[in-house]
């Protein structure tokens, strides 16, 4: 499939399929999702496809198997191969045809002889490399359906058969007044131009299950089930429900399920965004592929294979993938009706002139026939698009933005709301100590050499937090006496002989120690989203250490530039409420527009309700918990620096992970795609006057006799040489219009 025309009869096919009640094709991942009202069989759909001109066959996996994997590579090579054949024997070709009739070269090689060695070397491009478009061309016509293969296959075998008969009876041309001159380099050029670009989109296709193959990794490959004889490891998909399992310190969770005995830390920020590990006892539930981290436990296997948290986010992804509308390119859409129109004008044009033209009228007729198929070859159309996205797409890596799917720049532009992901995207994706409190009599010397020197063995994330504010401050820790820690709790140390705790309200009361005049401050913290951490020694409490993930510098004036710009920003999290009102206050965005406590698969949900309301939404995100929700959005935009997941499933990358750079990217898009509609615009035109002209229209009028008469000895006609340097003209008038995205300044 190589646009959406042939999207359109895929998805036609396999709709009149009796039992079939939906059917979407995915042109970048050539996959078709098919929804049944009763049983139908595989080889039925097959077979459906195989009616349309297509080939199918089914599949299991929601990402690319082996076999999918080498038919996109061998295409790749295929594609490779043409357009090497296409480049290195139409070099010489166009180089005739541009510098033939100087002197010197016309005087070593006369130009009969020229076109023999065009027609030589033009042959195998147009029969080899130009093959699909032939083939596709003859395809299109049998169907009676019209397409980009139509034209190239039309417009390169107009200008090569006619070359052609040139070159083998000049003769004949020259009897009849007509110089026997060659067009071979109109169709080479055509042919070379479209295999890049279909180089180009193949290479693209070859990386669009990536984003689903990452996830997948992350599923451990094996568990360790508890069975009556020992402990056995085994393959992941041999685990069944009710199973326990041994989950030791480093481990990924193999499946979802129930902690039964054993108490640890565990790292959920794959899901949740969040960096701080959640404490798991008896009881809790845990879920496939998050990270244990401090102590083993033992768990009761709940939601496996299918039906487990990681495969639900892979099918989420998978899904909003596919439900996304390709690019629908206007070359495309019109195609069906501009091909139909372009022959019939030819066939009336070759007819009229061979009833009523001057002599030689048949000769004057194939000649004007060909100059309307050539003129009407899809240079200019076929160019509008890609060279806009390939200069919009160079300048917007210039500015560190990175665009990866084409559709990302035409959802881009009507972008409404723009929704940022809290941990990592707004925030600074770590926790720090943001605010030290000292109890009378303490400084903050103190406070920070007994947390620290308490936390050093720890590995909790807030200890490197503790740790990171005390180096900072040019504090020096000592290694502890003694260390225990408390999931949930805190911790205890014995720091120079002195008992030390550190951890919630409730650990120092249990330790003797109370807050005092310091609870008021401890509420004041909390109220602001941080996590406050109390340290006390010897049942004194010295002080409070307030940790929490800061706001990212630019974050308030990224936010406050988008909503100038007249633009929704939201902000989701699966972080609690306190914590993300707090934070969103902190960068400017309304309570009203934060969207807390939210799990992956309902951030999806989440941004679907959005676009219900009519919105334009663009996801700003770097997790993996962000990936179904840059898949869903109109346009994910992934922060560099994230999780390779979150920019495989985003449509843009900001390298720089800078927060301005949302504004830019949707600033780029809007004039990338002004520029793509002007190119469109243009090479429109261009078909609409030159094709009448190339007809002979004006010969009505400007033809000698005529109501107007010959202008400076013209008589309306257009000879094919003419035709094929406007069509030139065309493309490169398209071509500049695009490197003027080269100059964007955001």
């Amino acid at each position: 499939m190589h646009c959406a025309a042939c999207v359109s009869r895929v998805e036609r096919a396999l709709a009149d399929v009796p039992g079939v009640a939906s059917a979407s094709v995915n042109l970048a991942t050539e996959r078709a999702q098919v929804r049944l009202a009763r049983p139908v069989t595989a080889d039925a759909l097959v077979a459906a496809v195989a009616g349309a001109g297509y080939g199918a066959r089914p599949v299991a996996s929601p990402v690319a198997d082996d076999a999918e994997r080498r038919e996109r590579a061998e295409a790749l090579r295929a594609t490779a191969r043409r357009f090497r054949v296409a480049a290195l024997l139409g070099a010489p070709v166009v180089a005739l045809g541009m510098f033939g009739m100087a002197p010197a070269i016309h005087a070593w090689l006369p130009m009969e002889a020229q076109n023999w060695v065009q027609l030589v070397l033009a042959t195998p491009v147009q029969w080899r490399a130009g093959w699909p478009f032939v083939h596709g061309a003859w395809r299109a016509a049998r169907r009676r359906t019209g397409d980009m293969n139509l034209l190239v296959g039309v417009g390169t075998l107009a200008a090569y058969f006619y070359s052609a008969a040139v070159t083998v009876a000049p003769g004949a041309f020259r009897a009849v007044g007509v110089p026997p001159h060659a067009y071979f380099d109109t169709s080479v050029v055509i042919v070379a131009l479209v295999l890049f670009g279909r180089l180009l989109e193949a290479r693209a296709r070859a990386g669009t299950s990536r984003a689903l193959r990452q996830l997948m990794d992350l599923r451990p490959r094996t568990a360790r089930r508890v069975t009556a004889d020992g402990i056995a490891e085994v393959p992941l998909d041999d685990v069944r429900p009710g199973d326990v399992l041994l989950v030791r310190p480093g481990d990924r969770v193999p499946v979802d399920g129930v902690v039964l005995e054993g108490r640890s830390s565990v790292d959920r920020s794959m899901l949740t965004g969040e960096p701080i590990p959640e404490e798991v006892g008896p009881g809790d539930a845990v879920t496939g592929a998050t990270v244990n981290q401090a102590g083993a436990f033992r768990m009761r296997a709940e939601r496996v294979g299918a039906d487990a948290t990681l495969m639900q986010i892979v099918r989420l992804v998978q899904e909003a993938q596919g439900s996304k509308a390709e690019v629908q390119h206007l070359a495309d859409r019109v195609a069906a009706v501009f091909v139909p129109a372009v022959l019939v004008v030819a066939a009336l044009a070759f007819a009229l002139w061979t009833a009523f033209g001057p002599e030689p009228a048949a000769v004057r007729g194939m000649l004007s026939a060909v100059a309307v198929l050539i003129i009407a070859c899809p240079c200019a159309l076929g160019l509008a698009t890609p060279t806009a996205l390939i200069v919009g797409t160079g300048r917007g890596a210039e500015l560190g933005v990175l665009v990866r799917h084409a559709d990302a720049l035409q959802s881009a532009e009507r972008i409404g709301a723009v929704v940022f992901d809290k941990t990592g995207t707004l925030t600074r994706g770590r926790p720090e100590v943001t605010d030290l409190v000292t109890a009378p009599g303490v400084d903050e010397a103190r406070l920070l050499s007994v947390a620290a020197s308490a936390e050093l063995q720890s590995e909790h994330p807030l200890a490197g937090a503790v740790l990171a504010a005390a180096a900072a401050r040019g504090v020096t820790p000592r290694p502890p006496d003694d260390f225990a820690a408390l999931p949930g709790q805190g911790l205890v140390a014995v720091v120079d002989g002195r008992a030390v705790a550190l951890g919630t309200p409730a650990l120092i009361a249990s330790q003797g120690g109370a807050l005092g005049a310091l609870a008021a401050e401890c509420a004041r913290l909390e109220d602001e989203g941080r996590t406050v951490v109390v340290v006390a020694e010897d049942g004194a409490v010295l002080g409070l250490l307030a940790v929490s993930d800061s706001p990212k510098p630019d974050a308030a004036a990224a936010v406050a530039a988008l909503g100038r710009e007249g633009l929704e920003v939201w902000m989701i999290t699966g972080d609690n409420a306190r914590t993300a009102r707090a934070v969103a206050r902190a960068v400017g965005i309304p309570a009203y527009r934060v969207l807390a406590e939210v799990q992956p698969g309902d951030k999806a949900e989440r941004i679907a309700a959005l676009q219900a309301r009519g919105l334009r939404v663009a996801m700003v995100g770097d997790g993996i918990n962000d990936a179904p929700a840059l898949a869903r959005a109109d346009l994910g935009i992934a922060m560099g620096g994230g999780a390779d997941i979150a920019m495989e499933a985003g449509g843009m990358t900001l390298v720089r992970g800078d927060l301005a750079g949302v504004g830019v990217a949707l600033r780029l898009a809007r004039r990338t795609m002004q520029v793509i509609r002007q190119n469109l615009f243009w090479a429109f035109v261009y078909n609409a006057l030159g094709i009448p002209v190339a007809a002979g229209l004006l010969y009505v009028f400007l033809r000698p006799g005529g109501p107007v008469g010959p202008v400076l000895g013209w008589e309306g006609t257009l000879h094919p040489m003419l035709a094929s340097v406007a069509m030139a003209l065309s493309s490169v008038s398209v071509v500049t219009s695009s490197l003027r995205l080269r100059h964007f300044r955001p």
